[in-house]
Protein backbone atom coordinates (compact mmCIF):
# COMPACT_ATOMS: atom_id res chain seq x y z
CA UNK A 1 0.00 0.00 0.00
CA UNK A 2 1.10 3.24 -1.05
CA UNK A 3 1.37 6.14 1.45
CA UNK A 4 1.53 9.67 0.80
CA UNK A 5 4.06 11.97 2.02
CA UNK A 6 0.97 13.83 4.28
CA UNK A 7 -0.30 10.77 5.65
CA UNK A 8 3.37 9.26 6.21
CA UNK A 9 4.47 12.53 8.17
CA UNK A 10 1.36 10.68 10.70
CA UNK A 11 2.44 7.36 10.14
CA UNK A 12 5.13 6.21 12.52
CA UNK A 13 7.92 4.24 10.50
CA UNK A 14 7.32 0.46 11.60
CA UNK A 15 10.95 -1.32 11.83
CA UNK A 16 11.68 -4.50 12.14
CA UNK A 17 14.77 -5.65 13.46
CA UNK A 18 16.57 -9.32 12.39
CA UNK A 19 19.74 -9.71 14.37
CA UNK A 20 19.69 -8.45 18.10
CA UNK A 21 23.96 -8.46 18.35
CA UNK A 22 26.08 -6.26 20.14
CA UNK A 23 24.55 -3.64 16.89
CA UNK A 24 21.04 -5.09 16.57
CA UNK A 25 20.49 -3.46 21.00
CA UNK A 26 22.50 -0.74 20.07
CA UNK A 27 20.63 0.49 17.47
CA UNK A 28 17.26 -0.33 19.38
CA UNK A 29 18.92 1.89 22.69
CA UNK A 30 19.67 4.41 20.32
CA UNK A 31 16.16 4.64 19.04
CA UNK A 32 14.91 4.88 22.52
CA UNK A 33 17.18 7.37 23.46
CA UNK A 34 16.50 9.73 20.76
CA UNK A 35 12.99 8.94 19.90
CA UNK A 36 11.61 12.67 20.24
CA UNK A 37 14.48 14.55 18.98
CA UNK A 38 13.97 12.08 16.05
CA UNK A 39 10.49 12.24 15.41
CA UNK A 40 11.52 15.90 15.17
CA UNK A 41 13.71 15.83 12.93
CA UNK A 42 12.43 13.15 10.31
CA UNK A 43 8.65 14.72 10.72
CA UNK A 44 7.82 11.54 11.71
CA UNK A 45 7.75 8.87 14.44
CA UNK A 46 10.06 6.19 14.41
CA UNK A 47 8.97 2.93 15.79
CA UNK A 48 10.79 -0.80 16.27
CA UNK A 49 7.44 -3.33 16.04
CA UNK A 50 9.29 -6.79 15.66
CA UNK A 51 12.50 -8.48 15.90
CA UNK A 52 14.09 -11.50 15.07
CA UNK A 53 16.95 -13.53 16.36
CA UNK A 54 18.48 -16.84 17.30
CA UNK A 55 18.09 -16.78 21.31
CA UNK A 56 14.84 -15.93 22.64
CA UNK A 57 16.36 -16.53 26.57
CA UNK A 58 19.37 -14.40 25.97
CA UNK A 59 19.48 -11.14 28.32
CA UNK A 60 20.40 -8.08 26.07
CA UNK A 61 19.81 -5.30 28.49
CA UNK A 62 17.10 -3.99 26.81
CA UNK A 63 13.38 -3.87 27.06
CA UNK A 64 11.52 -6.32 24.53
CA UNK A 65 8.71 -6.59 26.24
CA UNK A 66 5.11 -5.48 23.55
CA UNK A 67 7.90 -6.43 20.41
CA UNK A 68 6.75 -9.06 18.32
CA UNK A 69 9.33 -11.91 18.24
CA UNK A 70 9.78 -13.65 14.73
CA UNK A 71 12.29 -17.07 15.04
CA UNK A 72 12.16 -16.71 11.44
CA UNK A 73 13.60 -13.03 9.74
CA UNK A 74 11.96 -13.88 6.30
CA UNK A 75 8.22 -13.76 7.70
CA UNK A 76 9.73 -10.57 9.80
CA UNK A 77 10.67 -9.04 6.58
CA UNK A 78 7.07 -9.83 5.19
CA UNK A 79 5.25 -9.11 8.20
CA UNK A 80 2.38 -6.33 7.63
CA UNK A 81 3.68 -5.15 11.00
CA UNK A 82 7.07 -3.63 9.33
CA UNK A 83 7.51 -1.01 7.19
CA UNK A 84 11.31 -1.31 7.11
CA UNK A 85 13.59 -3.77 7.61
CA UNK A 86 17.00 -3.41 9.51
CA UNK A 87 19.18 -6.50 8.61
CA UNK A 88 22.09 -7.22 11.30
CA UNK A 89 22.49 -11.08 11.05
CA UNK A 90 25.45 -11.09 9.14
CA UNK A 91 26.90 -13.29 6.65
CA UNK A 92 26.63 -13.37 2.36
CA UNK A 93 23.95 -15.50 1.86
CA UNK A 94 21.60 -17.73 3.93
CA UNK A 95 18.78 -16.16 6.01
CA UNK A 96 20.27 -12.55 6.08
CA UNK A 97 20.11 -12.60 2.28
CA UNK A 98 16.67 -14.48 2.37
CA UNK A 99 15.46 -11.78 4.43
CA UNK A 100 16.70 -9.08 2.45
CA UNK A 101 14.89 -10.28 -0.71
CA UNK A 102 12.04 -10.61 0.87
CA UNK A 103 11.58 -7.28 2.03
CA UNK A 104 12.80 -5.63 -1.42
CA UNK A 105 10.12 -7.75 -2.97
CA UNK A 106 7.35 -6.78 -1.13
CA UNK A 107 8.60 -2.88 -1.15
CA UNK A 108 9.76 -2.51 1.84
CA UNK A 109 13.07 -0.16 2.48
CA UNK A 110 16.25 -2.02 3.59
CA UNK A 111 18.76 -1.06 5.78
CA UNK A 112 21.97 -3.11 6.68
CA UNK A 113 25.48 -3.23 8.06
CA UNK A 114 26.36 -6.54 6.00
CA UNK A 115 29.32 -6.13 3.73
CA UNK A 116 29.80 -9.35 3.12
CA UNK A 117 26.49 -9.77 1.51
CA UNK A 118 26.99 -6.57 -0.40
CA UNK A 119 30.44 -7.33 -1.72
CA UNK A 120 28.83 -10.42 -3.23
CA UNK A 121 25.16 -9.19 -3.86
CA UNK A 122 25.35 -6.03 -3.67
CA UNK A 123 24.36 -5.16 -7.39
CA UNK A 124 21.65 -7.71 -7.66
CA UNK A 125 20.31 -6.77 -4.50
CA UNK A 126 19.85 -3.09 -5.79
CA UNK A 127 18.27 -4.26 -9.50
CA UNK A 128 15.70 -5.83 -6.80
CA UNK A 129 15.36 -2.17 -4.64
CA UNK A 130 15.13 -0.09 -7.74
CA UNK A 131 12.69 -2.82 -9.45
CA UNK A 132 9.98 -2.62 -6.54
CA UNK A 133 10.51 0.82 -5.47
CA UNK A 134 12.58 0.27 -2.24
CA UNK A 135 15.59 1.90 -0.63
CA UNK A 136 18.13 -0.30 -0.02
CA UNK A 137 20.91 1.68 2.67
CA UNK A 138 24.34 0.56 4.17
CA UNK A 139 26.22 3.32 5.59
CA UNK A 140 27.27 1.02 8.63
CA UNK A 141 28.76 -1.65 5.95
CA UNK A 142 32.01 0.36 5.60
CA UNK A 143 33.75 2.31 8.27
CA UNK A 144 31.60 1.92 10.99
CA UNK A 145 30.32 5.23 12.68
CA UNK A 146 32.10 6.96 9.90
CA UNK A 147 30.04 8.68 6.96
CA UNK A 148 31.99 7.51 3.83
CA UNK A 149 28.90 6.22 2.19
CA UNK A 150 26.89 9.47 1.93
CA UNK A 151 30.28 11.22 1.25
CA UNK A 152 30.69 9.13 -1.94
CA UNK A 153 27.55 9.08 -3.01
CA UNK A 154 25.74 12.76 -1.89
CA UNK A 155 28.70 15.01 -0.43
CA UNK A 156 30.85 14.73 -3.94
CA UNK A 157 28.79 14.00 -5.98
CA UNK A 158 30.66 17.11 -7.81
CA UNK A 159 33.51 15.68 -7.41
CA UNK A 160 35.70 13.30 -10.16
CA UNK A 161 37.31 10.85 -7.52
CA UNK A 162 40.83 9.38 -8.56
CA UNK A 163 41.61 7.30 -5.22
CA UNK A 164 40.47 6.18 -1.82
CA UNK A 165 42.22 4.31 0.52
CA UNK A 166 41.93 4.06 4.17
CA UNK A 167 42.20 1.74 7.24
CA UNK A 168 38.93 -0.28 7.12
CA UNK A 169 39.63 -2.69 10.19
CA UNK A 170 40.05 -1.81 13.43
CA UNK A 171 41.76 -5.07 14.62
CA UNK A 172 44.41 -5.03 12.26
CA UNK A 173 44.75 -1.25 13.31
CA UNK A 174 45.42 -2.00 16.66
CA UNK A 175 47.43 -5.27 16.10
CA UNK A 176 49.96 -3.07 14.52
CA UNK A 177 49.78 -0.13 16.61
CA UNK A 178 50.48 -1.72 19.72
CA UNK A 179 53.37 -3.92 18.02
CA UNK A 180 54.94 -0.77 16.99
CA UNK A 181 54.74 0.60 20.45
CA UNK A 182 55.33 -1.73 23.12
CA UNK A 183 57.79 -3.96 20.92
CA UNK A 184 55.65 -7.06 20.81
CA UNK A 185 54.92 -9.86 18.26
CA UNK A 186 51.84 -10.19 16.23
CA UNK A 187 50.92 -13.38 18.33
CA UNK A 188 51.08 -11.38 21.72
CA UNK A 189 49.48 -8.89 20.07
CA UNK A 190 46.01 -10.68 18.49
CA UNK A 191 45.73 -12.85 21.71
CA UNK A 192 45.49 -9.41 23.67
CA UNK A 193 43.06 -8.39 21.06
CA UNK A 194 41.17 -11.77 21.54
CA UNK A 195 40.94 -11.01 25.32
CA UNK A 196 39.52 -7.57 24.81
CA UNK A 197 36.66 -8.57 22.44
CA UNK A 198 38.45 -6.46 19.37
CA UNK A 199 39.06 -10.00 17.82
CA UNK A 200 37.00 -12.88 16.85
CA UNK A 201 37.85 -16.39 18.31
CA UNK A 202 39.08 -17.41 14.66
CA UNK A 203 40.57 -14.04 13.70
CA UNK A 204 40.90 -15.00 10.14
CA UNK A 205 38.51 -12.64 8.55
CA UNK A 206 40.31 -9.70 9.99
CA UNK A 207 43.54 -10.10 10.26
CA UNK A 208 44.36 -11.95 6.43
CA UNK A 209 42.76 -8.78 5.19
CA UNK A 210 38.82 -10.09 3.86
CA UNK A 211 37.05 -7.75 6.18
CA UNK A 212 39.18 -4.90 4.20
CA UNK A 213 38.27 -6.42 1.40
CA UNK A 214 34.81 -6.62 1.46
CA UNK A 215 34.40 -2.94 2.59
CA UNK A 216 36.80 -1.99 -0.53
CA UNK A 217 35.18 -3.33 -2.76
CA UNK A 218 31.89 -1.51 -2.04
CA UNK A 219 33.36 1.77 -1.90
CA UNK A 220 35.26 1.04 -5.11
CA UNK A 221 31.36 1.05 -6.51
CA UNK A 222 30.59 4.25 -4.76
CA UNK A 223 33.98 6.31 -5.72
CA UNK A 224 33.91 5.16 -9.43
CA UNK A 225 30.51 4.18 -10.37
CA UNK A 226 31.52 0.66 -11.37
CA UNK A 227 29.61 -2.76 -10.43
CA UNK A 228 31.49 -4.09 -7.32
CA UNK A 229 34.36 -6.67 -8.33
CA UNK A 230 35.39 -8.29 -5.11
CA UNK A 231 36.83 -10.74 -6.59
CA UNK A 232 39.38 -8.60 -8.38
CA UNK A 233 41.20 -7.35 -5.37
CA UNK A 234 44.86 -8.46 -4.21
CA UNK A 235 44.27 -9.39 -0.64
CA UNK A 236 47.45 -10.20 1.71
CA UNK A 237 47.00 -9.19 5.46
CA UNK A 238 49.15 -8.53 8.76
CA UNK A 239 50.06 -11.85 10.02
CA UNK A 240 53.09 -11.55 8.45
CA UNK A 241 54.26 -8.64 9.88
CA UNK A 242 57.13 -8.41 12.46
CA UNK A 243 58.78 -6.38 15.23
CA UNK A 244 61.55 -5.52 13.22
CA UNK A 245 59.72 -4.93 10.23
CA UNK A 246 57.96 -2.21 12.43
CA UNK A 247 61.34 -0.69 13.72
CA UNK A 248 62.86 -0.55 10.61
CA UNK A 249 59.88 1.46 9.18
CA UNK A 250 60.14 3.95 12.26
CA UNK A 251 64.10 4.27 11.31
CA UNK A 252 62.96 4.94 7.74
CA UNK A 253 59.93 7.56 8.36
CA UNK A 254 56.99 5.60 7.61
CA UNK A 255 54.65 3.74 9.32
CA UNK A 256 52.87 0.16 8.54
CA UNK A 257 49.34 0.28 8.47
CA UNK A 258 47.11 -1.98 6.70
CA UNK A 259 45.33 -0.77 3.72
CA UNK A 260 42.37 -0.63 1.25
CA UNK A 261 43.32 1.33 -2.04
CA UNK A 262 41.28 1.66 -5.39
CA UNK A 263 42.21 4.08 -7.75
CA UNK A 264 41.48 4.80 -11.37
CA UNK A 265 44.96 3.99 -13.99
CA UNK A 266 45.29 3.81 -17.41
CA UNK A 267 44.98 0.14 -17.34
CA UNK A 268 41.51 0.39 -15.17
CA UNK A 269 40.73 0.08 -11.80
CA UNK A 270 43.35 -1.10 -9.33
CA UNK A 271 42.04 -2.78 -6.12
CA UNK A 272 44.44 -4.15 -3.33
CA UNK A 273 44.59 -4.90 0.18
CA UNK A 274 47.69 -5.05 1.83
CA UNK A 275 49.96 -3.86 4.95
CA UNK A 276 51.68 -0.57 3.44
CA UNK A 277 54.24 2.15 4.29
CA UNK A 278 52.73 4.86 4.92
CA UNK A 279 54.76 8.94 5.63
CA UNK A 280 54.12 9.44 9.63
CA UNK A 281 53.86 12.90 8.27
CA UNK A 282 50.56 11.49 6.50
CA UNK A 283 47.13 11.64 8.38
CA UNK A 284 46.65 8.49 7.62
CA UNK A 285 49.97 7.37 9.80
CA UNK A 286 48.11 9.38 13.05
CA UNK A 287 45.30 6.78 13.56
CA UNK A 288 46.02 4.93 16.32
CA UNK A 289 44.42 1.75 18.13
CA UNK A 290 41.05 0.79 16.52
CA UNK A 291 40.23 3.79 15.04
CA UNK A 292 39.01 3.66 11.27
CA UNK A 293 40.05 6.41 8.75
CA UNK A 294 39.26 7.08 4.53
CA UNK A 295 41.04 9.48 2.30
CA UNK A 296 39.30 10.16 -0.87
CA UNK A 297 41.56 12.52 -3.75
CA UNK A 298 39.50 14.31 -5.78
CA UNK A 299 39.65 16.95 -8.16
CA UNK A 300 37.53 19.45 -6.72
CA UNK A 301 37.95 19.02 -3.47
CA UNK A 302 41.67 17.76 -3.63
CA UNK A 303 42.11 15.51 -0.94
CA UNK A 304 39.47 14.77 2.53
CA UNK A 305 40.26 12.18 4.95
CA UNK A 306 36.99 11.10 7.63
CA UNK A 307 38.48 9.50 10.88
CA UNK A 308 36.53 7.90 13.37
CA UNK A 309 35.81 4.97 15.14
CA UNK A 310 35.38 2.08 12.85
CA UNK A 311 33.44 -0.62 14.64
CA UNK A 312 31.37 -1.25 17.83
CA UNK A 313 28.30 -1.53 18.92
CA UNK A 314 27.19 2.35 19.23
CA UNK A 315 29.01 3.54 16.45
CA UNK A 316 27.32 1.01 14.07
CA UNK A 317 24.57 1.59 15.64
CA UNK A 318 24.62 5.74 15.04
CA UNK A 319 25.52 4.77 11.14
CA UNK A 320 22.19 2.75 11.02
CA UNK A 321 19.54 4.75 12.23
CA UNK A 322 21.28 7.66 10.15
CA UNK A 323 19.93 5.50 7.49
CA UNK A 324 16.62 4.75 9.11
CA UNK A 325 16.48 8.74 9.53
CA UNK A 326 17.00 9.16 5.67
CA UNK A 327 13.93 6.38 5.41
CA UNK A 328 11.55 8.36 7.58
CA UNK A 329 12.15 11.30 5.79
CA UNK A 330 11.93 9.75 2.08
CA UNK A 331 15.37 11.14 1.10
CA UNK A 332 17.15 7.79 0.64
CA UNK A 333 18.62 7.72 -2.19
CA UNK A 334 19.40 4.95 -5.03
CA UNK A 335 22.22 2.70 -3.44
CA UNK A 336 24.99 3.19 -5.57
CA UNK A 337 24.49 6.80 -6.77
CA UNK A 338 23.41 5.49 -9.94
CA UNK A 339 20.78 3.55 -11.36
CA UNK A 340 22.47 0.01 -11.90
CA UNK A 341 21.48 0.00 -15.42
CA UNK A 342 24.67 3.22 -15.36
CA UNK A 343 27.12 1.44 -13.11
CA UNK A 344 30.35 0.37 -15.54
CA UNK A 345 31.51 -2.82 -15.90
CA UNK A 346 34.73 -2.14 -13.99
CA UNK A 347 38.20 -2.70 -16.33
CA UNK A 348 40.59 -4.65 -13.83
CA UNK A 349 43.89 -3.52 -13.51
CA UNK A 350 46.23 -6.27 -13.32
CA UNK A 351 48.48 -6.49 -9.75
CA UNK A 352 51.43 -7.02 -11.95
CA UNK A 353 51.18 -3.64 -13.19
CA UNK A 354 51.02 -1.82 -10.07
CA UNK A 355 54.05 0.62 -9.81
CA UNK A 356 55.82 2.50 -6.07
CA UNK A 357 58.16 1.55 -4.02
CA UNK A 358 58.89 -1.47 -2.33
CA UNK A 359 60.71 -2.70 0.75
CA UNK A 360 62.07 -6.17 0.77
CA UNK A 361 63.73 -7.59 3.70
CA UNK A 362 65.62 -10.71 3.24
CA UNK A 363 67.81 -13.13 5.34
CA UNK A 364 70.70 -13.38 3.67
CA UNK A 365 73.35 -16.13 4.41
CA UNK A 366 76.19 -14.02 5.97
CA UNK A 367 79.00 -15.17 3.45
CA UNK A 368 80.99 -13.16 1.05
CA UNK A 369 79.30 -12.33 -2.45
CA UNK A 370 75.65 -13.01 -1.41
CA UNK A 371 74.75 -9.25 -0.84
CA UNK A 372 76.30 -8.79 -4.57
CA UNK A 373 74.76 -11.54 -6.08
CA UNK A 374 70.94 -10.18 -5.09
CA UNK A 375 71.82 -6.42 -6.35
CA UNK A 376 72.65 -7.76 -9.20
CA UNK A 377 69.31 -9.97 -9.34
CA UNK A 378 67.64 -6.41 -8.65
CA UNK A 379 69.33 -4.53 -11.51
CA UNK A 380 68.66 -6.91 -13.84
CA UNK A 381 65.10 -6.61 -13.57
CA UNK A 382 65.35 -2.45 -13.99
CA UNK A 383 65.35 -2.31 -10.22
CA UNK A 384 66.61 1.17 -8.77
CA UNK A 385 67.72 1.19 -4.79
CA UNK A 386 67.43 3.63 -2.87
CA UNK A 387 69.32 1.91 0.57
CA UNK A 388 70.29 -1.25 2.10
CA UNK A 389 70.03 -1.74 5.56
CA UNK A 390 71.84 -4.58 7.56
CA UNK A 391 70.73 -5.39 10.45
CA UNK A 392 72.70 -7.67 12.95
CA UNK A 393 71.90 -8.50 16.21
CA UNK A 394 73.64 -6.98 19.17
CA UNK A 395 73.21 -10.96 20.52
CA UNK A 396 74.68 -11.89 16.91
CA UNK A 397 77.43 -9.26 17.18
CA UNK A 398 78.16 -10.67 20.79
CA UNK A 399 78.30 -14.33 19.32
CA UNK A 400 80.96 -13.58 16.57
CA UNK A 401 82.38 -9.78 16.42
CA UNK A 402 83.67 -10.76 13.50
CA UNK A 403 80.29 -11.00 11.61
CA UNK A 404 81.64 -14.42 9.47
CA UNK A 405 79.60 -17.08 11.20
CA UNK A 406 77.55 -17.57 8.01
CA UNK A 407 73.98 -17.20 9.78
CA UNK A 408 71.10 -15.34 7.73
CA UNK A 409 71.35 -11.75 8.44
CA UNK A 410 68.55 -9.58 7.86
CA UNK A 411 69.50 -7.05 4.47
CA UNK A 412 66.69 -4.44 3.57
CA UNK A 413 66.30 -2.76 0.23
CA UNK A 414 64.28 0.29 -0.49
CA UNK A 415 63.78 0.70 -4.21
CA UNK A 416 62.75 3.48 -6.06
CA UNK A 417 59.55 3.07 -8.25
CA UNK A 418 59.36 -0.18 -9.50
CA UNK A 419 56.40 -2.65 -11.23
CA UNK A 420 54.84 -5.74 -8.67
CA UNK A 421 56.16 -7.75 -11.60
CA UNK A 422 60.08 -6.87 -11.53
CA UNK A 423 59.56 -7.13 -7.70
CA UNK A 424 58.38 -10.70 -8.07
CA UNK A 425 60.65 -11.94 -11.32
CA UNK A 426 63.48 -10.74 -9.46
CA UNK A 427 62.55 -12.12 -5.79
CA UNK A 428 61.74 -15.45 -7.37
CA UNK A 429 65.61 -15.53 -9.06
CA UNK A 430 67.21 -14.73 -5.51
CA UNK A 431 65.54 -17.16 -3.80
CA UNK A 432 66.49 -19.85 -6.71
CA UNK A 433 69.87 -18.54 -6.14
CA UNK A 434 69.76 -19.87 -2.26
CA UNK A 435 71.58 -16.64 -0.66
CA UNK A 436 68.42 -16.73 1.31
CA UNK A 437 67.20 -18.38 4.22
CA UNK A 438 63.36 -17.64 4.30
CA UNK A 439 60.73 -16.22 2.03
CA UNK A 440 61.25 -12.66 1.57
CA UNK A 441 58.79 -10.22 3.03
CA UNK A 442 57.50 -7.59 0.63
CA UNK A 443 55.90 -4.31 1.59
CA UNK A 444 54.77 -1.81 -0.55
CA UNK A 445 55.26 1.89 -0.08
CA UNK A 446 52.76 5.00 -0.66
CA UNK A 447 54.41 7.92 -0.91
CA UNK A 448 51.49 10.33 -0.53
Amino acid sequence: MTISPAAAAQTPLRIGIAGLGTVGAAVLRILNRQENALAARCGRAIRVTAVSARDRSRDRGIDLSGLSWFDDPVALARSPEVDCLVELIGGADGPAKQAVEAALTAGKPVITANKALLARHGVALAELAEAHGAALAFEASSAGGIPIVKTLREALAGNSITRIHGILNGTCNYILSRMELEGLTFEACLKDAQRLGYAEADPTFDVEGFDTAHKLAILTSLAFGTKIDAEAIHVEGISAITPLDLKMADELGFRIKLLGVAERTKTGIEQRVHPTMVPKTSAIAQVMGVTNAVTVAADAVREITLMGPGAGGDPTASAVVADIADVARGTAGLPFGLPVARLEEPRRAPMQRHEGGYYVRLAVADRPGAAAAIATRMAEADISLESIVQRRSAAAVARDPSGRSGAPVPVVLITYATSEAAIRTALEKVTADGHIAEPPQVIRIERE
